[in-house]
């Protein structure tokens, strides 16, 4: 194993600023650990070698000089390749993007490196980011390490494959649907979105646009500390996001293993949707660790206001209206998507794009009455039940497509579901912008892990947080990379 893999980024951390290791040993090391691991699980299609090792090497001088540290001084960190750092490649999983430099960096990865983190390289994702599963036609997909044939999930496939294989201890992701959740379970991390505005994204050219889903930015880790570490460093309002919102208190002071005086709703379906056994038997297992941390845990029959594959559909309209967007901000740069450059896109995003376009305002306003409604159906829920609990994905793993074109199955449990999201239990909190988490909860017979969500009312981030907390002490899933390095040693 290697010497830092199974470190935390906390314990990293710690570490370097106690003198007994160098940011230069740990950032070289998590640059070998990507040379060796990534030809198998591609979880990185950019690596930044030599500016790593200069950050790197910067940092060490801080260490020396007696300067004041940051709570991530030295740390390796991965960034979702849909997502700008200056002067490194954003591909955004594109074959029309593959030389693009960025000019600047996202806002939320700036504050990690404002905490010392070490930018390592750019991780894998789908084209645009609009499908859940983690595979284009530039870098091909990325699989989770436990089961090398299988999809990490996506759209932040890259960085929960990278952070699941030890090659950093935290990257960077962003979810408009689950894009955190998603490949979080796949690969048995832990990420959590927060409630919508807590991470401010101050986005141009329209800093309205993340509203229609609800999108956040989080990073994704091995434990709930370093998780929400990264949270705390990430969150905090800024004039240019008119969603974000002051924060009263860091997450951090969640960090609770106790549940008591909580009460918890189990839905195995999430209101309707369908879900394999075989995931139901796993998440419904883990019940009896928020009962032994304190909580009352009830099941729940709730039903969503619209069929699970009509709510699919409309969250789809939503995301087709933000890539009709893009790609005309796009042509006005002199990128015509629909024209002979779109040639080298996915066919299935030109198809979003289009429905996008010819969607009116008035059908966009009517989408809205209906997303009312299941705002409403949990805010009902959450009247009762502090938590609610269910599967993140109806599928125990997705296999790779040699064609570079890997989506999900077109029938779960004999329903008819969207390929490309439709089986996942995700997107429904993107619609009301509450919090959502998911924890491992074990691995399925082919060896992919399978991931309980967590999800309460909005600005009740706290609350999920304990949950994981408690989670994590009830039912550790740190085995769970054990079992992984000895799997990567066969491998040699």
């Amino acid at each position: 194993m290697d010497s830092t893999a199974s470190l935390t980024a906390i314990q990293l951390a710690e570490l370097i600023r106690d003198r007994e290791v160098s940011p230069t040993e740990v950032v070289r090391a998590s640059l070998d650990r990507i040379e060796r691991l990534n030809p198998a699980v591609n979880a990185f299609v950019t690596v930044c070698r030599d500016e790593a090792l200069a950050a790197a090497e910067r940092a060490e001088r801080a260490v020396v000089s007696g300067a004041e540290l940051g709570p991530l001084h030295g740390v390796p960190i991965g960034v979702k390749d849909l997502d700008p750092v200056a002067g490194v490649r954003v591909t955004r999983g594109s074959r029309l993007f593959a030389e693009d430099v960025a000019q600047e960096t996202i806002m939320c990865v700036d504050r990690l490196v404002e905490a010392g983190a070490i930018v390592v390289g750019k991780t894998n994702a789908p084209e645009f980011g609009f499908k859940a599963t983690t595979d284009n036609a530039l870098f091909g997909p990325t699989s989770t390490p436990f089961n090398l044939a299988m999809n990490a999930g996506g759209s932040s496939g890259g960085s929960a494959a990278a952070v699941a294989a030890g090659m950093v201890p935290l990257a960077q992701g962003s979810d408009a649907g689950g894009s955190l959740r998603v490949p979080g379970a796949f690969c048995g991390v832990f990420t959590m979105m927060t409630t919508f505005g807590r991470v401010a994204v101050p986005a141009r050219p329209n800093a309205f646009r993340r509203l229609n889903p609800m999108v956040c930015y989080a990073p994704l880790a091995r434990t709930v500390e370093d998780a929400v570490l990264g949270l705390d460093l990430m969150s905090g309002p800024h004039a240019r996001d008119p969603y974000s919102f002051p924060l009263h208190q860091p997450l951090a002071s969640a960090l609770t293993p106790s549940l008591s005086g909580m009460r918890v709703a189990y839905s195995p379906d999430l209101g309707g949707y369908p879900v394999e056994s075989e995931v139901e038997s796993l998440v419904r297992a883990a019940l009896p660790a928020f009962k032994e941390a304190g909580a009352e845990v009830t099941e729940v029959d709730f039903r969503l206001p619209l069929p699970h594959a009509e709510l699919t559909a409309m969250w789809r309209r939503y995301l087709s209206l933000c890539h009709a967007e893009s790609a005309e901000v796009s042509r006005s740069q002199g990128i015509d998507l629909l024209g002979e450059q779109g040639r080298v896109v996915d066919p299935h995003y030109l198809e979003s794009v289009r429905t996008g376009a010819a969607l009116s305002a008035v059908d966009f306003r009517l989408g809205d009455l209906v997303r009312t409604k299941v705002l409403d159906t949990f805010e009902d829920l959450f009247d009762a039940f502090d938590l609610v609990i269910s599967p993140v994905n109806s599928v125990a793993g997705i296999p790779n497509d040699e064609t570079r074109t890997t989506v999900g199955p077109r029938q779960v449990a004999g329903q008819e579901v969207d390929r490309f999201v439709g089986w996942s239990l995700t997107s429904p909190f993107n619609l009301i912008g509450s919090p959502a988490a998911t924890v491992p909860v074990g691995r399925a017979a082919n060896g992919v892990p399978v991931g309980l969500q967590i999800a309460a009312r909005r600005h009740n981030d706290a609350a999920v947080v304990r949950g994981a907390t408690a989670l994590q002490k009830q039912s550790p899933w740190q085995g769970l990379y054990r079992d992984l390095e000895g799997a990567f040693a066969e491998r040699g």
